[in-house]
């Protein structure tokens, strides 16, 4: 059954109306409905999807800057380990040349155990060291790599003297050089002239007097210092007050100083000729002006080396 919607117009008396079927209305009311739903939808799905998007962009840049700080942190580690590795090829090279100096040591004590007829029994250099003493707790500092640099410095420092020392003996064995060509002769510079005598004198520093224990030979600076006899180089350096100084040892107990200079030309156990190089005039340590301190010991014994020089 259908009901009808009746209008009507009174103004003129005429009647008119429209009518419209219930399923009809039914039909348009639920297409509005759907619209609206649909449409309500639409804009929730729409900012649904710009909340996504904003995320995914956080997330992009979140991991865009994890990247980041894992790349930076990967560069630091390479580097650390290239320093790492570094250290570790500078103390095995070290180690290298320790162990190397100490074969040749070895070698070099035998051979001077043959040389000096001694018991092969007591100085067998085949053998380990013999070492004791009670187990000590190490202090953690000890196991720095820093500590471990020193002490192979250290130990480079004294095997450099060891072998120096060795050279002397085996080269004072080997040569038996006439106690003529041992005792020093040769003026010690390319020119110059004495400016301070071995003995007492007033010290130029402080005006007190102070016993000199060698010669000072005034020269220009540059000038060449020259090895007063053939022998071997046991000390190249620098010194307190001596500044830089070579030590020549002659062999049948004369031993020989030259100090102050400007530059060293020789290293420990380098063998020397007479009238050789040795260095230059300088002026460092405890020094006035370009000079050359030289020293003549006897056994041990500092002497006059006004008695060794050419002329005075």
């Amino acid at each position: 059954m259908k009901k009808q919607l009746m209008m009507s117009a009174s103004s003129s008396g005429n009647h008119f109306g429209i009518v419209i079927s219930r399923n009809l209305l039914v039909v348009s009311m639920v297409a509005v409905l759907g619209s609206l739903t649909f449409g309500i939808w639409g804009v929730f799905g729409l900012m649904q999807t710009g909340q996504f998007s904003q995320a995914l962009n956080q997330s992009k840049q979140s991991l865009d800057q994890a990247r980041v700080a894992n790349s930076i942190q990967l560069e630091s580690l390479q580097g650390q380990l290239h320093t790492e590795q570094q250290k570790q090829a500078v103390y095995a090279r070290t180690l290298g040349q320790i162990q190397a100096r100490m074969a040749r040591l070895d070698a070099l004590g035998s051979r001077l155990v043959d040389v000096a007829s001694l018991d092969k029994s007591e100085f067998d250099f085949e053998l380990e060291p013999a070492f004791g003493g009670p187990r000590l707790p190490q202090p953690e500092s000890l196991l720095t790599q820093k500590a471990l640099r020193v002490d192979l410095q250290d130990m480079d420092g004294h095997l450099k003297q060891l072998d120096a020392q060795l050279v002397a003996i085996d080269y004072m064995l080997e040569s038996r050089h006439a106690l003529l060509d041992a005792k020093p002769h040769a003026w010690p510079t390319e020119g110059g002239w004495i400016s301070s005598r071995f003995g007492r004198r007033i010290d130029p520093f402080n005006g007190h007097p102070a016993q000199h224990y060698g010669v000072d030979i005034a020269n220009r600076s540059g000038a060449a210092i020259l090895s007063a006899s053939r022998g071997v180089v046991t000390f190249a350096g620098k010194m307190v007050d001596f500044g830089y100084v070579v030590d020549v040892e002659h062999g049948y107990g004369y031993k020989t100083r030259y100090a102050h200079m400007g530059a060293v030309s020789v290293e420990i156990g380098d063998v020397v000729a007479g009238n050789q190089v040795i260095g230059h005039i300088g002026s460092t340590g405890r020094s006035t002006g370009p000079h050359l301190h030289y020293e003549v010991r006897r056994f041990d014994k500092l002497v006059n080396p006004a008695s060794f020089l050419p002329r005075g």
